[in-house]
């Protein structure tokens, strides 16, 4: 009976210490909600491009199609963080944790680095030199980054869905036609595996 208490009393100390040093409150449901909205987003930049798109680094696209592939990715991106920051702060009101700490700091702070560096990348390479073939890989290469980065800070899981997200864009790298497709795979896909997986384990 003994035995069973004190194990007990590690179990509750180690999930006191988890709660101050990582990020407990994300929800299963908004990595779903976001790989919706991600094929969502994919489904319609699919209805821009042209066939003769996919099969180069340098797509001739107008202008007016790159704003709205870029308008479309920020939709996306837009709904994807209001609904994660929606769901995790009903989350952290429910078990009475804080959503905003200094854990919640280190972890935006590690993955903003990947995240914007790799965002200016991305642009600079779409609207200075017409590279819009490589946007997917890239995008995906350094979400992944960013996820890996900030795992330490969260649950492990997210460590797992940043290697994938990492490996499916250097392998799509050498299908640039079929950027889309990955992309889809990567940001729709994935994440809804990942949010199910989530969602039934933590819920």
């Amino acid at each position: 009976m003994k035995e069973h208490e004190y194990l007990e009393d590690i179990k509750t100390i180690r999930q006191v210490m988890e709660r101050n040093t990582k990020f407990m409150s994300l929800n299963g449901l908004s990595g779903v909600l976001a790989g919706i909205y991600a094929l969502a987003g994919a489904a319609y930049a699919h209805s821009i491009l042209s066939p003769t798109s996919y099969d180069r680094i340098r797509p001739r696209l107008q202008a007016d199609e790159v704003w709205m592939l870029l308008l479309d990715a920020i939709i996306v991106l837009a709904l994807s963080i209001s609904t994660g920051f929606f769901l995790s702060y009903s989350k952290a009101k429910r078990n009475n944790l804080k959503l905003w700490d200094n854990t919640v700091k280190q972890m935006i702070t590690h993955s903003l680095l990947p995240l914007v560096s790799g965002g200016i990348l991305v642009l600079t390479l779409v609207f200075r030199y017409q590279m819009v073939g490589v946007a997917a890989p890239l995008t995906l290469i350094f979400y992944g980054l960013a996820l890996i980065s900030a795992s330490k800070f969260t649950y492990g899981e997210i460590r797992s869905l940043g290697i994938a997200e990492t490996l499916l864009g250097l392998i799509s790298m050498w299908f640039i036609g079929y950027g889309l497709f990955f992309w889809a795979v990567g940001f729709g896909i994935l994440h809804i595996v990942y949010g199910t997986y989530m969602y039934w384990k933590y819920k």
